[in-house]
This record gives C-alpha cells, structure tokens and sequence, in this order.
C-alpha cells in the first residue's frame, strides 16, 4: 500500500483536560535506522497518557509528543538495519510515544509478531501491559510457581494482565478492585479472592484468609495509603513491586516489619529503559508469554473501544474509572480493512 504524505495523529499544544488532546494533520514519520513505521490500526489508552496530557509525567528524553505507548498494526516501511519483519507483517508493539497516529515508527526489537487469529483490537491492549508485568512480577519480584501474589487495581489494563499472567505461572492470585463488578472480573480471570476496598480492609479480610501464610509478592499501584499494611500482609521475605503511586508517593513507613521479615522493596518503570533493554524484555515475553497469548490462555481485556476522532472521551472514560480491562483507540485503518 502506498504511504501517505501525511497522516492524523493526536496532540497536546497546552497541558489540560481531555480538550486539551487535537486531532492534528502531520507529516508521516520516516523510519530511521533499526526502525518500522507501522500502519497503526489499533492503540492502546494508558494513564501515563493521560499524566501526559496533564503535563505531570516526567517525560523521557526523545519521546514523541504524540501520546501512546502500544499499537497494532502493520509493517509499511523499513529503516536501514531492520530485517526481521517484512512489509504487510501483522505486529504489535511497545513505543516511547506517538501511538495516537495513523502512522508511527519504532524500534524493530520493540515489535512482536500478532499470532494466528489474534485481533487488531485485542493486539493493541497487549504491549505495555504484558511487558510492564514481565519486567514488574517475574524479573523484579521473581515470582514462583505455588507463591501468592496480591494484585492491587486487578481490574485495570495492567492489573487483569497480572491476575493472568501470575495464575499461568502457578501462582495464588489475590485482588483488590473497586466495584462489585470488577471484583468478578478479577475471580473470573484467576483471582482467588478479589476485595472491594470501598467497603472492605483488604488486610483483614486477607489476613484472616491467609493467616500467618502472608503474601509473597505485592504489584501496587496505589502507593502512599497501602503501605503499612502491605507490610504487614507480606510474607518472610516478601517482595513489594510499586508501579506507580497514583494515590500518594510520598510515606513515612515503620521499618521494623522490613527488617524483620527480610522485605524487599521495589520499583519497576519501563518507558525509560534504553532500546536494547527493551528488545531483551520483548525476546523473553515472546519466548515465555507469547504462547499464552498463541493459545487463547492470556487475553487482553478490553473494556471499550472507540475512534481516534473521540480521544478526549476515551481520557475521559478512563479518568472516571468506567473501564474495566483497556480502553482502546481505533484507526480509519481498522474502519477499511472491514
């Protein structure tokens, strides 16, 4: 297919509300070296695109002003270096931005292959979940088989990708969500137990279900308000991986559970690592997770979808916590490909 001169991707000229996200005419980027310009068809919505948009993310050296990290799509052009994937090549990827776009470039290493059957729209809620849990549960927090895992927001993007993932593995899948709905959600992924925290203490009521058991890996994004009593649930050299401190990030903790239980305390960010960190992370996701994927036994959870042209609403959505699962961005592409 021949590409554009240009293309319609989404800007913030003005941090702001959702209005502050304009559809805008471009130029198509040019692949450079070891990089892909894709066709995007899908994107995925992500809250570091909506601290984007409110001028609050510390934003990566080089990033595109365009928001998103993850999309599906396919191969439209090649920069010089790149030969793994071929023209028309069917792929999702992880970017450091520009997602929100008919047309985008990345690193080739950052792409993976869409396995047989596997949609557009599910495809681009995969990326920047399964790689931030990769990195986060298994490399960081080294989760083992027959652990217990508590999955703070078990029924956001990265959460109900944890909940998967961590009882593929084999281990025990705690939750905490914040709706009745959203707590099936979690029980139905794999979650053993999924606490509403609007109306319950998740230590007391995991407490009393684990007793002197405890927990062995904690994955929050909450931060401030959890933190003792993350301490307290964890287990003798438990591991506790922060992902973000929506809630807080700012704490005073008592170090004697630390101390004593041999605690290990962790942050996991992603979007920062250099380009060849991400093509090891993509090299063992598709060796190790990819066959999940392949095989239906992981599956992104999409809670809406909706066109380019209503980004604002999709911020919107997401900001009031109407999602459950991804909310996803899809193109004219996906529109003509039927």
């Amino acid at each position: 297919m021949e590409i554009p001169s240009t293309h319609r991707c989404v800007e913030v000229p003005v941090p702001g509300a959702a209005e502050a996200l304009l559809l805008v005419e471009r130029p198509v980027p040019v692949p450079g070296p070891g990089e892909l310009l894709i066709r995007v068809f899908a994107a995925g919505v992500n809250r570091a695109d909506v601290k984007q948009r409110e001028g609050v993310y510390d934003m990566p050296a080089g990033a595109s002003i365009v928001p998103g990290l993850e999309v599906s799509g396919e191969v439209a052009a090649r920069g010089a270096g790149s030969s793994r994937f071929a023209l028309g090549d069917r792929v999702c990827a992880l970017l450091i931005g520009g997602a929100y776009a008919e047309y985008c470039v990345v690193p080739e290493v950052q792409c993976l292959p869409l396995p047989e059957g596997l949609g557009w729209v599910e495809a681009a809620g995969l990326p920047e979940t399964v790689f931030t849990v990769w990195m986060a549960l298994f490399e960081q927090a080294r989760l083992q088989p027959g652990e217990v895992v508590l999955v703070h927001g078990g029924a956001s993007g990265i959460g109900t990708t944890a909940i998967q993932m961590a009882k593929l593995a084999g281990a025990r899948v705690f939750a905490t969500a914040g709706s009745a709905e959203k707590c099936a959600r979690c029980v139905a992924l794999g979650a053993e137990l999924a606490v509403n925290y609007h109306e319950q203490d998740f230590a007391e009521v995991l407490a009393g279900r684990l007793g002197s058991r405890g927990v062995d890996v904690i994955l929050d994004i909450v931060g401030a308000p959890y933190v003792a009593r993350n301490l307290k649930l964890l287990a003798i050299e438990g591991r506790l991986c922060y992902l973000a401190g929506d809630a807080g990030r700012t704490v005073q903790m008592d170090l004697l559970p630390v101390i004593q239980k041999r605690i290990s305390v962790t942050g996991a960010s992603l979007r920062r690592r250099p380009v060849a960190e991400k093509g090891r992370l993509a090299e063992a996701i598709e060796r190790r997770v990819w066959p999940w994927v392949a095989s239906g036994a992981l599956q992104a959870q999409i809670g809406a979808t909706l066109p380019l042209e209503q980004v604002a609403d999709a911020h919107r959505a997401l900001e009031a916590g109407e999602v459950i699962g991804k909310m996803i961005l899809t193109t004219r592409a996906l529109t003509q490909a039927g």
